[in-house]
C-alpha cells in the first residue's frame, strides 16, 4: 500500500512538473511576440516557475555542502539577464533548463528491488515433532537439532538433513533448473525449495540468517548497494564551466567595460545543449528498445551496457526452453515400435504430476489407454496395468526394485545420453525391458545465431549453470561458448561475476529464475527474462525481456553502442557551439537574446540526432 502511495505521489510530481513546463513554454511565446497581458513581460511566468527553482537549489547546494553544479552557473546567468532587463533570455535559459531535468527524471527510474517478494518465499510455520506429537511452530523459532516433519506440497522452513522418508524437492529456487531432484535419508534440503511428492521427517541444521533464503536476500541486498551510478555530466564538469564562465566573463568586463557583453557570455556558457545531450539519446534508446521487447527500468543501463565485454547467462530458460521434451525413442524388443512405446508410456504417465511424465505426455498426440492400479513410486517412477500388463516407467532403481536387468551394452548406450546432458526413462512391460524414452531441455531455436552475432559485437557469452557438467558442456557445444561453469548455486555465479569485475571486466547477466537474482543485481547490467522469468528476478534486473525473443539481445548491444556515439556526438557538438557563442559574445555580435536563440538551435540539434535513435536498426 506504501509502495502504491509512493507511486501516485512520484507520478504526481512529474505531472506537476510537466503543466508547470506548458505553462512556461507559452509565456515565452507570448513574450517572444510582445504579446502583453500582464502589466509585467509574460516571461516573468517562466522566470519564476522554473527560474525560482533552480536558484533555490543552487544556493542550497552551495550553502549545505559547496556543491558546484550546473544550476550554479544557470542561476549567475538567470540573475544577471534580469539585472539588465533582458527577461526573455532569463525564462529561456530556465526554461530549457528545466525540460532537461524533466526528461532526465522521467529516464531515470528506480529499480524495485523485490527483497520483499523473497522475504515471503521463507515459510513462516514449521511443523515439529515433539514426544511423538507434532506441533506448528513459528519457523524462526526452529531449533538447530529438532525434527520437522513435512508434507507434499509444503515448502521446506529451514535447512536440513533428511532422517526419514523419500520425496522429490523442486529446486528451482536455489539452483534454477526446473527438473526435481530426489531426496532420501541422509541427503540435505534447503529452506525456500518445494516438496513435491512424499512426506518426510528433517533434522533442522541451518536457522534465520544462516539458512539458504536469508542468505540469497542478503547477496542481492549486497549487490545492489555495491553498483555505481554514473554521474549526470553536466554536473561533473559543473566546477570548471563556472570558474571559466566567470573568468571570461569578468575579463571581458574589464576589457570592454560593457556589461552586456559580459552577461552575454553567462548565457550562452549555460549548459543547456550539454544537460539535454544524454537524456535525450537514453530516451531515444528506450523507445528503440521498448518497440523490440526490451523493458528498460534503469535510467542508466543502457550507458552501462555500451560498456559490457563478457555476458553471463543462466542455461535453463535462458538459452533453452526450460521444459523437458522426448528427443529419442530407443526400441530394446522388436515386438514393439516407436508409436507404440510412447503409448504405453503416455498412457502410464497421464496421472503422474512429475515433470518428466507431463514431458512425456505432452511428447504423444495420440489416444491414452485405461490404466488400472495406477502407483506414483516416490524417487522411482510409476506402474500401473494395462491390457492385464504390468507397465513400467521409471529410472534404474524401478527396474531394479522389479528384478529387471540392464546388460552392459544398453548401459554403455545409455552413458552417451547422460554425457549429453539428457535423462532417461525406461519402459518395462511385464517384467521385462522394451525400451526407453531419452528426454532433454531443448535449445531455443533463436540462440546459436544470437550468440555469433553477440560475439561480432565483441562480446564474449559465458555459460553459468546449476545443471550438471555433461548437460552444459553439451549446450555450449552446440552454441559455440567455450567459457562454461556447471553446478552453480547463487553464491557461486555471484563469485564468477564479482572475480571478472575485479579484474576490469564488465560483465552483463541475463538470467529467469529466482536464484538469478543475486547475479542480477551484481553485474554491471542485469537483464532478467521477462515472460518465464519470476517477478524477483525482474525486480533485480536493469532490464526485462518481455516476451524472451532472446535474438533481440544484439540489437540491444548495438543500441547502447550507437546511444553512447550518439551521445558524444550531442555532447562535442554543444561544447563547440559554445565555445564559438562565446567568442561571439566577447567581440559584442551576440547579444543575451540571440544568444539565448542560439542555446535553442543547439538543443533542438541535440533533441533531432537523438531522436534519430528510434529508428535505428541492426545491420545483421
Amino acid at each position: 500500500m506504501i509502495d502504491r502511495l509512493e507511486e501516485i505521489l512520484e507520478w504526481g510530481g512529474t505531472k506537476k512538473d510537466i503543466i508547470l513546463l506548458i505553462i512556461s513554454g507559452i509565456s515565452l511565446l507570448l513574450s517572444i511576440f510582445n504579446i502583453d497581458f500582464l502589466p509585467f513581460d509574460n516571461a516573468w511566468i517562466a522566470i519564476i516557475l522554473c527560474g525560482m527553482p533552480i536558484i533555490l537549489e543552487a544556493i542550497i547546494g552551495l550553502v549545505t555542502a559547496f556543491d558546484i553544479k550546473a544550476d550554479v552557473l544557470v542561476s549567475l546567468a538567470l540573475i544577471a539577464s534580469i539585472y539588465i532587463g533582458e527577461y526573455f533570455a532569463a525564462g529561456e535559459v530556465a526554461f530549457i533548463m528545466q525540460l532537461g531535468g524533466l526528461l532526465e527524471e522521467l529516464t531515470v527510474a528506480k529499480a524495485r528491488e523485490g527483497i520483499e517478494k523473497l522475504v515471503q518465499l521463507t515459510p513462516t510455520q514449521a511443523r515439529i515433532i515433539e514426544n511423538d506429537k507434532e506441533t506448528m511452530i513459528a519457523a524462526k523459532d526452529v531449533l538447530v537439532g529438532q525434527h520437522l516433519r513435512v508434507l507434499p506440497g509444503e515448502t521446506i522452513p529451514v535447512d536440513g538433513l533428511i532422517i526419514e522418508g523419500e520425496t522429490s524437492i523442486n529446486q528451482s529456487v536455489m539452483t534454477g533448473e526446473s527438473m526435481p531432484v530426489d531426496k532420501k535419508a541422509g541427503d540435505e534440503v534447503t529452506s525456500g525449495t518445494v516438496n513435491l511428492y512424499g512426506a518426510f521427517v528433517m533434522a533442522a541444521t541451518k536457522l534465520g540468517e544462516d539458512s539458504s533464503i536469508q542468505r540469497m536476500i542478503q547477496l542481492v541486498q549486497d549487490a545492489d548497494a555495491s553498483k555505481a551510478k554514473i554521474v549526470n555530466l553536466a554536473d561533473s564538469w559543473a566546477t570548471w564551466i563556472v570558474i571559466i564562465a566567470l573568468t571570461a566573463s569578468v575579463l571581458t568586463y574589464l576589457v570592454t567595460h560593457e556589461i552586456l557583453r559580459s552577461v552575454t557570455i553567462l548565457v550562452v556558457f549555460c549548459p543547456c545543449a550539454l544537460v539535454l545531450a544524454t537524456p535525450t539519446a537514453i530516451m531515444a534508446a528506450i523507445g528503440n528498445a521498448t518497440k523490440h521487447s526490451f523493458l528498460v527500468r534503469e535510467g542508466d543501463a543502457l550507458e552501462r551496457l555500451a560498456k559490457v565485454t563478457k555476458i553471463t547467462f543462466d542455461k535453463t530458460g535462458t538459452l533453452t526452453y526450460g521444459q523437458p521434451k522426448v528427443i529419442d525413442i530407443i526400441i530394446l524388443d522388436h515386438k514393439y515400435d516407436k508409436e507404440t512405446i510412447i503409448k504405453y508410456a503416455a498412457s502410464i504417465e497421464y496421472n503422474s504430476e512429475h515433470p518428466l511424465g507431463k514431458a512425456i505426455v505432452d511428447s504423444y498426440h495420440g489416444d491414452i489407454m485405461e490404466v488400472s492400479d495406477f502407483k506414483m513410486l516416490i524417487a522411482l517412477g510409476v506402474s500401473g496395468m494395462i491390457n492385464n500388463q504390468l507397465i513400467l516407467a521409471g529410472n534404474q532403481q524401478l527396474l531394479s526394485q522389479y528384478h529387471i536387468d540392464i546388460s552392459t551394452i544398453i548401459l554403455t548406450q545409455v552413458e552417451s545420453y547422460l554425457h549429453q546432458g539428457c535423462t532417461i526413462t525406461y519402459i518395462g512391460i511385464d517384467n521385462k525391458l522394451i525400451g526407453y524414452l531419452v528426454l532433454s531441455d531443448t535449445i531455443r531455436k533463436e540462440s546459436p545465431s544470437m550468440i555469433k552475432r553477440l560475439k561480432q559485437y565483441k562480446v564474449e557469452p559465458v555459460l553459468l549453470t546449476g545443471d550438471n557438467e555433461y548437460s552444459a558442456k553439451a549446450i555450449g557445444k552446440q552454441l559455440g561458448i567455450s567459457t562454461i561453469y556447471a553446478h552453480c548455486l547463487p553464491e557461486d555465479k555471484l563469485n564468477y561475476i564479482d572475480n571478472y569485475q575485479n579484474n576490469n571486466e564488465y560483465v552483463c547477466m541475463i538470467g529467469d529464475g529466482i536464484n538469478d537474482a543475486p547475479a542480477l543485481k551484481k553485474s554491471y547490467v542485469g537483464i532478467a527474462m521477462g515472460g518465464i522469468g519470476s517477478d524477483i528476478a525482474i525486480d533485480a534486473a536493469d532490464i526485462a525481456l518481455i516476451n524472451d525473443d532472446i535474438k533481440e539481445l544484439p540489437h540491444l548491444i548495438g543500441l547502447s553502442q550507437k546511444m553512447m556515439f550518439t551521445i558524444k556526438c550531442n555532447l562535442t557538438f554543444s561544447m563547440t557551439l559554445n565555445f564559438i557563442a562565446i567568442i561571439l559574445a566577447m567581440t559584442g555580435i551576440l547579444n543575451p537574446v540571440i544568444g539565448a536563440l542560439v542555446h535553442n538551435c543547439g538543443s533542438v540539434f541535440v533533441i533531432i540526432n537523438s531522436a534519430l535513435l528510434l529508428r535505428w536498426r541492426e545491420k545483421e
